[in-house]
């Protein structure tokens, strides 16, 4: 398989990079800037802005599908990034994708019709990012793409250990935190089911 990957330096990004690598699968990867773990056969770079469509294309050459770990990191590169992809998937005919969001996009448990940021489930008082990340979902909501939005509570480094708790468009009821490590797990994983209903999935421990 090739893998079109975006955000691949981040703390979920590079780890889900590296089980590709590992299982020897092809990673086609934008960055801001090259780096000596990059270095490797399986791997092919290239250097760009994830804001620009025709850097974004250059990836999804030959892909079969595309994982994204782009965060918000107070910028619109997040929205910007999902409005450029979207037809560049549709004219490479790559429908997989699997992105990072947040858990506060999940719907809430106790008020119907409304995102978690939006209630006193998420403890969050700034809400830029999580409105960035809903605005990604809501696009990706009006394609016929294969999406899946994994969604980690409270991030913390750790490794993978494989048990973990997910839900389907809420966030599992007391879940407080999950691994970077589990995450990527997770999310690597999910690039390889068939049958894919398109989905956002909260993930904790």
């Amino acid at each position: 398989m090739k893998l079109a990957i975006f955000g691949g330096t981040g703390r979920v990004g590079k780890q889900v990079c590296e089980q590709a690598i590992e299982d020897g699968h092809q990673v086609n990867l934008l960055v801001r800037a090259e780096a000596d773990w990059m270095q490797h056969p399986n791997i092919q770079v290239t250097v760009g802005d994830a804001k620009k469509a025709e850097d974004i294309e250059k990836v999804l050459d030959g892909a079969d599908a595309v994982f994204s770990g782009l965060g918000t990191d107070k910028t619109t590169t997040l929205t910007e990034f999902s409005e450029a992809i979207i037809p560049l998937l549709t004219k490479h005919g790559i429908s997989r994708i699997v992105t990072i969001g947040t858990a506060g996009i999940l719907n809430s448990r106790h008020e119907e019709g409304k995102y978690r940021f939006q209630t006193n489930e998420s403890n969050r008082k700034l809400t830029f990012a999580a409105e960035q990340h809903a605005h990604v979902y809501e696009r990706f909501a009006r394609t016929d793409h294969q999406w899946t939005i994994v969604c980690p509570t409270y991030l913390p480094d750790g490794l993978m250990t494989g048990t973990y708790r997910t839900e389907v468009d809420y966030h599992p009821e007391d879940g407080n935190q999950i691994s970077t490590g589990d995450t990527a797990y997770f999310a690597y994983k999910q690039l390889h089911q068939k049958d894919i209903t398109p989905s956002r999935i909260g993930i904790a421990y």
